[in-house]
């Protein structure tokens, strides 16, 4: 029963809906399980926050978790 968070600056509503289905029905079918069992939550986080709250500590934090790296450094 996974469960996925999206950290994310600036997208509408619009937007949020179709990224939670496309990465509902991709995880859906990489683990053959059914869309029920999957939740998402998607985080709205301020671009100028984006350092302190997500890339220091989820991503320079946790390289152990970190399957896709991102191609940026802001600091």
């Amino acid at each position: 029963m996974p469960h996925i968070i999206v950290k994310i600056v600036g997208q509408s509503e619009e937007n949020k809906k179709m990224i939670a289905e496309a990465l509902t029905d991709t995880l859906s079918k990489s683990l053959s399980i059914s869309e029920e069992f999957i939740s998402l939550s998607i985080e709205d986080i301020l671009k100028e926050e984006w350092v302190e709250d997500v890339y220091k500590p989820e991503i320079m934090g946790k390289p152990d978790n970190l399957y896709k790296k991102p191609g940026y450094d802001p600091l």
